[in-house]
């Protein structure tokens, strides 16, 4: 199985570009590198691919990304995309991919019922790009040799669909992980998690490689920052640091996070957080890694 990280970064990137932070001053800079919007690509053969999450970004890392460039005239290796929730960052993407390209567009039924309330939506269309419904913990070929099983995980409805009480620790369709497997291989995708429940980190247990949740180093980071109102958990992801602690002995070869905001620490590469992570067997996801298994 091979996996690319096409972007690192939660919504916004990096630098956004409305915030003046000194991760994203020194992005600009080029003293730390940018990161683009959320999104993976994944392949069991390196011909074939599919794409988890389509990001705002999804044609700067098309083009940067030479195994998903065309093959000809209008053919290219990318399969299908699967969604693991409807947020804007993971789905605006689909309206870049509307130019008469075929491909399987995966997601929970709760998902696409989401998608199909926002009419621009159907410029994607659906005699090329047919809307699979993907139930829960049953396994779909994403591509040849490729199979993915989506299983809920605690988050929440995305900001759209806010009400007056919003449950940050829902389980059911709205937020997915997703299990990969290919040739013996397994690995774990998982770009929002509110939270570590023992049976979630069952799961994750004897992974070939993980790539998990890397939002926010701290709970009110964004808060003490003055970027911000809401806690990390209240846009549902639970910190880096308490992930640390909760999974320091799972046994899992590859840890990588991923879905970092641009407040993050762990976005400058020489900071004491990095180190920390990296010292108890993380890395931090970068536009561009390439993951082996």
């Amino acid at each position: 199985m091979r996996i690319i990280l096409l972007g690192a970064a939660a919504g916004g990137g990096l630098p956004q570009w409305n915030c003046g932070c000194s991760n994203c001053d020194a992005a600009r800079a080029g003293r730390i590198p940018a990161m683009s919007q959320s999104s993976i690509a994944v392949s069991a053969d390196g011909e074939s691919w599919a794409i988890l999450n389509a990001s705002p970004d999804i044609r700067q890392q098309l083009a940067a990304t030479p195994a998903l460039h065309p093959t000809g005239l209008r053919q290219l290796p990318l399969r299908s995309v699967l969604l693991t929730n409807g947020d804007i960052d993971h789905v605006a993407g689909l309206l870049t991919l509307r130019e008469s390209q075929p491909f399987e567009l995966f997601a929970t039924q709760a998902i696409h019922d989401a998608l199909a309330a926002n009419p621009m939506l159907g410029a994607v269309r659906a005699d090329l790009v047919p809307r699979l419904a993907v139930a829960l913990d049953r396994p779909v070929e994403l591509a040849p040799g490729l199979q993915a099983t989506l299983f809920a995980v605690p988050g929440k409805v995305p900001l759209y669909q806010e009400g007056e009480v919003v449950e940050t620790g829902l389980l059911g369709e709205t937020t997915v992980g997703v299990e990969l497997t290919a040739k013996g291989r397994r690995a774990l995708y998982i770009p929002g998690c509110a939270e570590m429940p023992g049976w979630l980190k069952d799961r994750i247990a004897g992974a070939d490689a993980l790539l998990f949740d890397g939002t926010l180093w701290s709970d009110d980071e964004m808060i003490r920052m003055g970027l911000g109102a809401k806690t990390g958990r209240r846009m549902g992801h639970m910190p880096v640091s308490e992930t640390l602690e909760m999974l320091e002995d799972i046994d899992v070869d590859r840890r990588v996070l991923v879905h970092l905001n641009n407040s993050n620490p762990l976005c400058d590469p020489e900071s004491p957080e990095a180190a920390e992570a990296g010292a108890k067997g993380w890395h931090v996801g970068r536009d561009g890694m390439e993951i082996e298994l």
